[in-house]
């Protein structure tokens, strides 16, 4: 069982050692991977997940369990140990959901996959807008429903202790509950997000800056205060939206929605970009 992860720390874009040098993420936890556009938060996503021994441009060494890594072969093989969900994801073999989600059970030898193929199905379309069936074939999944199969196979088929999630908050489906579905599992979690809201349902955060990481924020009691308000401003986001989803018109006397909520969203993304 996959205790941890360590990244040791290279270079930034300007060719100085990152002032992370050092950065463990421990089964069971989430990290949000956080900054400005081009800040470098993709590829050090990029480097864990092709658990990079110092051959890519930023130098970087990943540990699995303390332990490096010695030969291609071995390379290979920790490379199964990650899963990703991007926000660009969508299939192109001509299979329907059934037979796609049988053979990754068979592949993963899962006991009783009938079962379990009814839990992926049904959260699949506990995510995503429009409900698909097991005859539905993946080549008719839009981009968000997609993005769903993979997050319930994932969640349920997959044994890989790590998922790697690259900026959800655009992928088409309800990421709130994914991030509950995924990190609900006992895996490593990292997330890359703009998203205030994810940011802070890490247990902590590595901020990006220059293409290095630049610090370590670890989630405050004050914080998860300001989680648990972000989390009931997105319910009457969600509420609007599956409204006018659904054809209906809104009141004109509705003011659900503070005005001030949207500017101060923009707000604490900025704060969360470092550490207090």
């Amino acid at each position: 069982m996959l205790k941890k992860i360590t990244i040791l720390g290279g270079l930034n874009k300007i060719g100085l050692p990152e002032k992370i040098q050092k950065l463990e993420i421990q089964a069971g936890e989430i990290l949000a991977v956080v900054g400005p556009t081009g800040s470098g938060k993709t590829q050090l996503i990029a480097d864990i997940g092709q658990v990079a021994e110092a051959e890519t441009l930023t130098g970087r060494r990943v540990r699995i369990d303390d332990g490096e890594v010695n030969s291609n072969e071995d390379k290979q093989k920790l490379r199964y140990l990650m899963a990703q969900v991007s926000q660009n994801m969508n299939f192109v073999i001509d299979m329907t959901i059934s037979e796609f989600l049988m053979m990754h059970a068979q592949v993963r030898a899962v006991p009783n996959p009938e079962m379990v193929l009814k839990e992926v199905l049904a959260i699949t379309n506990h995510l995503s807008g429009e409900p698909v069936t097991f005859e539905t074939n993946l080549t008719q999944l839009s981009g968000g429903q997609s993005r769903a199969l993979m997050v319930a196979d994932v969640a349920l088929l997959s044994n890989a202790p790590v998922v790697l999630i690259d900026e959800i908050e655009n992928a088409g489906i309800d990421r709130l509950k994914a991030l509950d579905i995924l990190t609900g599992q006992g895996k490593i979690v990292l997330v890359v997000s703009h998203d205030p809201t994810l940011m802070l349902m890490a247990d902590k955060r590595v901020v990006m800056k220059n293409g290095g990481m630049d610090g370590i924020c670890y989630t405050t009691e004050k914080e998860r205060h300001i989680l648990s308000e972000l989390v009931k401003t997105e319910k009457r986001v969600n509420r609007l939206r599956e409204q006018l989803r659904k054809g209906k018109s809104l009141r004109s006397d509705y003011h659900e929605i503070d005005h001030h909520e949207e500017e101060e969203l923009k707000l604490w993304q900025e704060y969360l970009y470092t550490c207090h």
